[in-house]
């Protein structure tokens, strides 16, 4: 069976080739017919380019969030069967997947939206984040960067009780959609008032848990000056480069702070407990709560494009600063 699959061919480069889907499905395995697939900014971006702490091995292919039907299983899969959707995790952006059968999650629900279930692994990303800070009602939250990950971040740390919860971003367009997502505050953090403003709404006391989403080693920095005494530091974002100094007997010693690496591998497998949920009972708290209206996936849809489009959009992603996030690939027509 002839797929098609986005590659990135070298440094800066993205195409969409032909491939070859084997004839036998291996044992263990999902083959899934992939209905979209959304665009990680900041990994995927960091991947093409060849940066810090990516394998710099081309072709590669990214792609780990998506939502599709399975058209055959292995022979010993049984509990998941032709004709079911499901959540596609550490995929590729293609026209078909082939994973194992643990990466992935039934959408029980019909009434769901593929467009908005597309979006439920990356969400579950940001949900982790959340829950390793260990957050409880009343306390200051915050979360730095609002891409995809830092705008689930907030509306969970919303729906966790947080008050106020401050969302820093360079962006307006995204500060913005974290005001209208739940954000009580949005600040711009290349303001030089920044973390008097952020000291200033939490009545002087700083922030009690932080996500840093961003990813950049000046945006921890900015964290830990707004930080309240022994408050969380939830590093959801991967710091690919460490390219300024931090003052940890100030910043981190001295008033207690906690860092907590947040990289979404860091899960249990089999199960759950306190502040530690699985991959999938997190996608599948997620599904429940889109169903419930509670998280809003919608206004996180910057675009839904046709794959041919790869090589032009992943130059917007390398070239762009602005490039929004959102943008979704439709593999209905290839």
């Amino acid at each position: 069976m002839k797929n098609k699959q986005i590659y990135f061919t070298g440094v800066h480069k993205a195409e969409l080739l032909e491939t070859e889907i084997p004839s036998v499905i291996p044992p263990g395995d999902v083959l899934a017919e992939t209905v979209y697939t959304v665009i990680s900014g900041g990994t995927e971006r960091a991947c093409i380019m060849g940066m810090d702490n990516t394998p710099k091995k081309f072709p590669m292919t990214l792609g780990y969030c998506g939502v599709g039907y399975v058209v055959k299983t292995g022979d010993d899969v049984k509990d998941v069967k032709k004709g079911d959707r499901v959540l596609i995790y550490h995929g590729v952006h293609a026209k078909y997947n082939l994973v194992p059968r643990s990466d992935v999650t039934v959408v029980e629900n019909d009434d769901i939206d593929s467009l908005d279930a597309a979006f439920v692994i990356i969400a579950s990303m940001a949900l982790g984040g959340v829950r390793k800070l260990d957050a409880e009602i009343g306390e200051s939250a915050m979360v730095m960067g609002q891409g995809l990950l830092g705008l689930f971040a907030t509306q969970f740390l919303r729906l966790s009780g947080a008050n106020p919860v401050v969302a820093a971003d360079l962006g307006e367009h995204r500060r913005a959609l974290a005001l209208q997502l739940g954000a009580d505050y949005a600040f711009d953090p290349s303001e030089e008032d920044f973390v008097s403003r952020v000291k200033q709404v939490t009545h002087g006391n700083g922030i009690n848990a932080c996500v840093e989403v961003t990813g950049y080693a000046n945006a921890l920095v900015q964290a830990l000056s707004c930080a309240a005494w022994q408050g969380r530091i939830s590093l959801l974002g991967c710091t690919r480069v460490s390219n300024c100094d931090i003052d940890y007997y100030n910043l981190v010693h001295r008033p207690g702070i906690k860092l907590i690496g947040a990289h979404n591998f860091v899960r249990p497998k089999v199960e759950s407990y306190p502040h530690h949920w699985t991959h999938h009972d997190d996608c599948r708290a997620i599904l429940d709560l889109i169903a419930a209206h509670r998280i809003k996936v919608a206004p996180l849809v910057s675009r839904v494009v046709l794959p041919a489009r790869a090589t032009e959009i992943y130059n917007q992603l390398c070239d762009d600063a602005d490039f929004q996030p959102g943008t979704v690939f439709d593999w209905r027509l290839v």
